[in-house]
């Protein structure tokens, strides 16, 4: 099998020249570090700036006919002052002046965007001695701008695999015609994931300013454990439902190979970080088993159908969701019993067309009732074991209602990874704490 590492290291960890010693510590102590991604700096204090959304007002400046001298001074003095510090010899003048030259002449937002990992790409090969592949030359989208994994596997088969070791930006590639196309926000994540595949590696490191995936929002929860070991599938659960560390679609093309992520921190390299992996056959469930993380997110609407003999009335909900697509309305989940039903919908897809919806269900369904209940949160308590251990939901419910909060709705997953919970917005944060501390403090 495989020894080679992929390492891709986040904003936070290149966004300084001290930044970039602790990366090259992190990359030398271990050989089958091969290939690496880097972003582009991130924020170095609160009011800093990102790069990467310099470069975007760098574009936007050009599009509006402003001009951007003074932002594009910002981005060089970023990469000059990291470059000197280094000690690096590398004349950085000409990638400036082709990328400005550029962008003054109408080069899209992407190409403008993806600079930021283009020069530290630059400045990290370097600084390593390492090889430097443009990610333009390895990650291949179609003219449609839809990623294309056949064309990228050879690309990697040929300008990747036969060297040593490579510096390899993220974020972007390009199509056939040469122009710059850039993945979504945290794109590297998923160049990152990208080449682990093609190169069949062992693991794929996500290094960044955090120890790993947290079980709880450490804005909400005080100094919540991190998770040791946790599924593509919980993490799915737990990535849709707002928590947030590695970017959803980087599961994707490591997953189909059964590569392993470990997330890890830049800043304290020695502790273990979280491994998400493919599956635990041989995890152990028990009654003294515990969840792996509690996730969730606010401003939600629930509308709630009740009609007697409702299971016996074929196309019911058919007619219900043929309504909702109507009017471009997506729901979250649908609880049901035998003679009612509930949408929960994210409140900001609904706009203003609430009542709308409301007048055609019950003009097309003809329900007893209809219930609209706003301002709703949802918190999704996710784990493996959820199914096998009996005291989960009672612990789930006793939380709550030991904090005084009322439930609103109830749904069991079919997949039977997570309880979804529906309560008041007001009443969130005092949910997920009862919900961590009724699992974790007292276990």
């Amino acid at each position: 099998m495989s020894e080679i590492i992929v390492s891709k290291f986040g904003g936070s960890s290149l966004a300084n020249s001290e930044q970039f010693k602790k990366v090259k510590n992190i990359i030398l102590s271990n050989p089958n570090r091969k290939y690496i991604i880097p972003s582009a700096p991130g924020k170095r204090f609160d009011k800093d700036y990102k790069i990467t959304d310099l470069l975007y007002l760098c574009h936007a400046h050009v599009t509006s006919g402003i001009p951007f001298d003074d932002v594009f001074n910002l981005i060089e003095e970023r990469y000059t002052s990291i470059a000197f510090d280094l000690s690096i010899n590398l004349d950085l003048a000409p990638y400036f002046k082709e990328i400005k030259n550029n962008i003054s002449n109408g080069a899209s937002s992407d190409y403008a965007a993806s600079r930021g990992e283009f020069l530290n790409g630059i400045i990290l090969a370097k600084y390593l001695d390492f090889n430097f592949i443009d990610s333009a030359d390895i990650i291949v989208f179609d003219e449609s701008g839809n990623y294309n994994v056949e064309k990228t596997q050879l690309a990697i088969n040929r300008y990747i695999k036969p060297l040593k070791n490579a510096i390899i930006p993220g974020f972007y590639g390009a199509n056939e015609s040469g122009e710059i196309i850039t993945f979504s926000r945290g794109g590297s994540d998923i160049t990152g994931s990208i080449i682990s595949a093609g190169v069949n590696a062992k693991t794929y490191e996500n290094w960044t300013d955090v120890s790993g995936f947290l079980m709880a929002d450490p804005r909400i929860v005080t100094n919540p454990k991190t998770i040791d070991v946790i599924t593509y599938k919980e993490l799915r659960e737990l990535s849709y439902m707002g928590a947030s560390v590695l970017h959803e679609e980087a599961i994707f093309p490591v997953r189909e190979k059964g590569i392993p992520i470990r997330i890890k921190n830049t800043n304290i390299p020695s502790d273990n970080g979280t491994l998400i992996i493919n599956d635990i056959s041989t995890y152990s469930c028990d009654n003294n088993a515990s969840i792996t993380g509690i996730a969730g997110k606010k401003n939600f609407t629930l509308i709630s159908i009740e009609k007697a003999l409702m299971n016996s009335e074929l196309g019911f909900c058919r007619k219900v969701l043929s309504i909702l697509e109507i009017y471009d309305v997506s729901f979250e989940t649908m609880p049901a019993s035998i003679d009612s039903v509930a949408f929960l919908i994210d409140s900001n897809k609904l706009k203003n067309k609430t009542s709308k919806i409301l007048d055609e269900i019950k003009r097309q369904c003809n329900p007893d009732s209809i219930d609209v209940f706003h301002n709703m949160a949802v918190l999704a308590t996710v784990g493996r074991c959820l199914s096998y251990i009996p005291s989960a939901p009672s612990k789930i419910f006793n939380a709550l209602s030991e904090s005084n909060v009322n439930i609103k709705m109830i749904d069991h997953g079919s997949s039977e990874l997570n309880i979804l919970i529906g309560i008041k917005n007001e009443d969130f944060e005092k949910a997920m704490n009862a919900i961590y501390n009724k699992f974790v403090k007292k276990n």
